[in-house]
């Protein structure tokens, strides 16, 4: 089959470690992946897969103005009914959206450059993680080149400003969309016509066979885990607050927060205020290695999050045996079932935060055994990467080849 295109914001990245499993599960079934970024990731890059991957990525942006400037005057010269319909899907998306015309103008001559590296490859079809710049951009490219292109959603952002983000155009015009989760597929169906429903495909994230292989029991201790973004959608602030409640009732508790990002003075503020500096710690920015080293070293994850999609964190958590306890939000309780294989509590209450902390603290290693070996089961029946790798490689071949699905 033709080469497939992929597009992300940013890749390799740290968090983006699902799309690097994917194309590779991808590759392994004979589909060859071009990858493609819109920018290069301002992280540094610990991971040896994401070093290699950093050296196979084409940055659009890394490329010159001259580069930019000859592609879409080839394309103006060569098609111009293309060019201005996609300029006017440029202008469209632009004046509706909360990023502002002047950013969709780089994404329509992002487009145009991405266009001649799809003519120079001989790729036909385009899929783009995220439905927000990244969909944007080839959408424009399908307008520019005809190619088909397809997206994943993953949420929340798409969820929470659809109209701002085009999404309903963006999907029009698809040959398929994929949401990673059952409830991602029910909040795009609210913004587009029932026509294109029998687009959106849910596919899930999945997770290597390796995950399979963990022999280390839940340890016997006080220690928890959140792994996230220090930012307002993971809940973290909230997390302080109700570890500070478990202290002042003299709960022996330790938590660390893997993970880095805005609410980070803030949340380190609230500590000192709590004076938790011996029952909190922040690890900063944490590798896919660090990550799994702090999963297998706590008797569950905790994720208080007040908006998802489906967070991986919590499939690695599961697939580790280790079990969770997070909130009702979103598609985690497509896999985190109270009393079976974690706990789930109303988002948003410190008082039932620490409750579920406190449950957590107090069950017995036994109960957490068997909770970490169903949490396992059902991750693992849902996610496993080659299935859904398989799945996925079925829709691009009914695209590949022709400028229809």
């Amino acid at each position: 089959m033709s080469t497939i295109a992929y597009l992300v914001n940013q890749y390799p990245k740290v968090s983006h470690s699902f799309i690097r499993r994917e194309i590779f599960a991808l590759e392994r079934k004979d589909i060859q992946i071009k990858r493609f970024s819109l920018r290069s990731s301002p992280e540094m890059l610990v991971d040896p897969d994401d070093q290699v991957e950093s050296r196979k990525t084409c940055s659009l942006l890394n490329a010159s103005w001259p580069t930019h400037a000859r592609s879409s005057f080839t394309l103006l010269m060569t098609r111009p009914a293309r060019f201005l319909r996609a300029f006017s899907q440029c202008l469209a998306m632009g004046y509706r959206s909360n990023r502002g015309l002047i950013r969709h103008l780089f994404y329509f001559i992002e487009a145009c450059t991405l266009s001649q590296q799809l003519r120079k490859h001989d790729i036909s079809h385009i899929h783009a993680h995220f439905g927000t710049n990244s969909a944007a951009v080839v959408m424009l490219t399908h307008h520019l080149t005809g190619s088909t292109y397809s997206f994943t959603i993953h949420g929340p952002e798409e969820f929470d400003k659809p109209e701002c983000l085009a999404i309903a155009r963006k999907v029009r015009y698809a040959a398929f969309v994929v949401t990673i989760s059952s409830f991602g597929r029910s909040q795009i169906y609210r913004w587009i016509p029932c026509d294109d429903w029998p687009k959106i495909k849910v596919i899930h994230c999945g997770l290597e066979p390796a995950y399979r292989d963990n022999t280390i029991p839940v340890p016997d201790n006080r220690r928890l885990v959140c792994v996230g973004r220090l930012c307002e959608q993971k809940g973290q602030l909230l997390l302080v607050q109700a570890v500070a409640r478990l202290v002042r009732d003299q709960t022996d508790i330790k938590l660390i927060l893997a993970g880095d990002g805005p609410h980070r003075a803030e949340i380190e503020q609230l500590i000192d205020q709590y004076g938790l500096q011996a029952y909190i710690e922040i690890t900063g920015w944490v590798s896919s290695q660090q990550v799994r080293k702090e999963l297998l070293a706590a008797r569950a994850l905790v994720l208080p999050s007040f908006a998802e999609g489906l967070p991986v964190v919590i499939m690695e958590a599961m697939a580790l045996r280790r079990p969770v306890l997070s909130t009702y939000v979103a598609g985690i309780p497509e896999l985190v079932i109270p009393g079976e294989n974690g706990w789930l509590i109303p988002a948003g209450s410190i008082d039932l935060l620490a409750d579920g902390l406190k449950q957590v603290l107090d069950t017995s290693p036994s109960k957490l055994r068997e909770f970490g070996e169903k949490a396992q089961q059902r991750v693992l029946s849902r996610h496993d990467i080659e299935k859904e790798a398989e799945r996925l490689k079925q829709h691009f071949l009914s695209c590949t080849g022709s400028t229809r699905c």
